[in-house]
């Protein structure tokens, strides 16, 4: 998975895994694009170049051009990651806009970071297939290209990247030569160069490509097929690829909407490891800003991922999901936290001790989402064999832990993390989904001919249906929660949370006649949303994730304002649902890529970018609205 930034460059580069491992070195420089052109040079990220970056309608190909008025040059890069071999391939065009025949040399930068702290990665040349070669232990990056007649870059330069005072030796590209510095090790980065006499108004194509194997040998058979192919057939072959899965939608939307979703798709798409992990988000930046990345697999946001392609008929990646949560989850039987795409625990800020008690590190809405998704997998695919293989490694460990995972006080579920993974609650939101996961666990025990256990499954739903007043607030609203304490009291969290109404909404399956959700719904209108300049729906009233201008109460997100949107549209308020739509679609990125939240005054993206959950809430309010069940 190859992550490109505003400026057209490679910022994040992830091999084996989709999410695992980063080799860039994408907090402190990307890799650049330079151009020489008669003495002139310029970097294509110095400021001074128009840059458009976006993709393709219905392809992951990107769609990118750097235009400098000052060279008269313009670059048209189409990116893409090879269908059939682990490997990124840039086909450039570059067009002189003189009207002169000129000199141009594009330089093609790399600084890979294999090994932590730039320790004892090597880089060097490869004179007999005329290629460079980054590498440390089982990492091997190649690094070569092509003019489209088959002329090969002319020079390259291998040197030390910010270590021992050394810059970098990219900066040997600046005037217009490269000194085929042949190895070094250490922190390294690597350029090569691509020399062409283009005439007046004319245009050349370059071809460059990275590879990523295991061994140098992987990695030069792939290399030979490349040298001696015409890449525009790679990259026909990509097209057709992402068209083909494309092409069995059977949607009917607006023409208008109909690129949103098929960019939204890509984007999810690219983030499911076939594996079966499917990443958060695929954009390390926000590592710059805080301790971890969004480089994990939430259970929870993976379901939310899936389900619009459920929906759509995609079934290979839920099904991985699916065997990837079976092969995690714990023996008692319960999801963690979060994993890594290699199926390693994640990093967590979670505690095992709560008020000096032990307790579980886990937010329960995660295991009974992912009960529900199965539920709904059946439905779409009526898919038997599959469930029934999962049925006792799977669902029964786990309907059987959400019955165990209950306070006979209260009949209700026990405390765990909450969705936003802030609080120790018992709250409406996961009281919710383990209705409807114990529910959607009575159904396939049904399916599978096992009465015994549905009906064990459906009376603990029921029961703990029985006490969703508890957490019903006397001003007329779902709270966010409350939690048992030693003595048997309850304690309050009386915050008003976009997930009280979605939970009961979506989860708990409250007619809309119920006033319960309707008064809630009034608390989230006058409370929660267009509470800002910039509009939208914010998590929960003083929410200070990202924060800055505390006189707001939150900063707007995708997913809530969609979750509103979808909300209204299933009440039979359409315009108010389009209206929260286009909301979201008005703060698209020109790639159609969409943040996680923004600036509660100018609307500038904030968090990371893309998340793939504010693009699956996208799918499925365009799947709502057009209809579609």
């Amino acid at each position: 998975m190859v992550g490109l930034d505003e400026s057209g460059l490679v910022h994040d580069f992830y091999y084996p895994y989709v999410g695992l491992e980063n080799l860039t070195n994408a907090r402190s420089s990307q890799h650049k694009i330079g151009v020489w052109i008669e003495g002139k040079f310029k970097w294509t990220d110095d400021g001074s170049w128009d840059i458009q970056v976006d993709f393709e309608p219905d392809a992951l190909i990107s769609n990118i051009t750097l235009h400098s008025s000052e060279l008269q040059l313009l670059l048209h890069l189409q990116d893409f990651v090879d269908v059939e071999h682990n490997a990124l391939l840039r086909h450039i065009t570059i067009t002189n806009e003189a009207e002169v025949e000129r000199d141009i040399r594009i330089f093609m930068h790399q600084v890979f970071q294999i090994s932590r702290a730039g320790r004892a990665d090597t880089a060097l040349y490869v004179p007999d297939d005329h290629y460079l070669l980054d590498y440390k232990g089982r990492y091997c990056l190649l690094i070569a290209g092509k003019f489209a007649d088959g002329e090969a870059f002319d020079q390259y330069a291998v040197g030390n990247y910010r270590i021992e005072g050394k810059a970098g030796t990219y900066l040997d590209a600046e005037d217009g030569e490269l000194s085929d510095n042949a190895v070094e090790h250490g922190g390294v980065d690597s350029v090569i160069r691509f020399r062409r006499d283009v005439r007046g108004k004319q245009s050349a194509v370059v071809n460059y490509w990275v590879i990523a194997a295991s061994s140098q040998s992987d990695a030069a058979d792939i290399h030979a097929g490349f040298k001696h192919q015409d890449i525009e057939t790679r990259l026909r072959s990509t097209r057709q690829y992402w068209q083909t899965w494309l092409d069995d939608q059977d949607v009917k939307i607006p023409d208008f909407h109909r690129r949103d979703l098929q960019h939204s798709l890509l984007i999810i798409k690219a983030h499911c490891d076939a594996r079966g992990s499917v990443l958060a988000s695929g954009d390390s930046s926000i590592f710059n800003y805080g301790r971890d990345y969004y480089c994990y697999c939430w259970p929870r946001d993976a379901v939310y991922a899936l389900w619009p392609l459920i929906r759509l008929g995609h079934f290979d990646e839920i099904k991985s999901f699916l065997e990837f949560a079976r092969d995690t989850m714990h023996k008692d039987g319960y999801l963690m936290h979060k994993y890594q795409p290699d199926r390693a625990i994640g990093s967590t800020w979670h505690p095992l001790i709560h008020n000096r008690h032990k307790e579980l590190a886990i937010q329960e809405d995660e295991t009974a989402s992912v009960l529900y998704i199965i539920g709904e997998y059946l439905e779409q695919s009526h898919d038997k064999t599959f469930i029934e293989n999962l049925y006792h490694t799977f669902i029964v460990p786990c309907a059987n832990f959400m019955c165990r995972y209950i306070d006979e006080q209260t009949g209700l579920p026990h405390a765990s993390y909450d969705l936003w993974e802030e609080k120790f609650l018992t709250t409406t939101y996961t009281v919710c989904t383990v209705i409807s996961g114990l529910q959607t666990a009575a159904k396939l025990a049904q399916a599978v001919e096992q009465p015994g256990d549905a009906m064990k499954w459906e009376q603990t739903a029921a029961g703990i249906r029985d006490n969703l007043d508890k957490l019903y607030h006397p001003d007329g609203y779902f709270r966010k929660g409350f939690l048992l304490q030693q003595n048997g009291e309850l304690s309050y969290d009386d915050t008003l949370d976009i997930s009280s109404l979605y939970g009961p909404f979506m989860y708990a399956g409250l007619s809309f006649d119920d006033e319960r959700l309707s008064s809630t719904l009034r608390h989230v209108e006058q409370r929660l949303l267009n509470g800002s300049p910039s509009g939208g729906v914010i998590r929960y009233e003083h929410d200070n994730y990202f924060l800055t201008k505390r006189h707001y109460k939150g900063n707007p997100w995708i997913v809530t304002s969609l979750w509103l949107a979808q909300y209204y549209n299933a009440s039979g308020k359409v315009d108010q649902a389009k209206g929260l739509l286009e909301w979201a679609l008005d703060r698209e990125l020109p790639s159609g890529a969409l943040s996680e939240q923004f600036d509660p005054e100018t609307a500038t993206p904030l968090g990371v970018t893309p998340l793939v959950w504010s693009h699956a809430e996208l799918v499925n309010t365009l799947l709502d609205l057009s209809g579609k069940k």
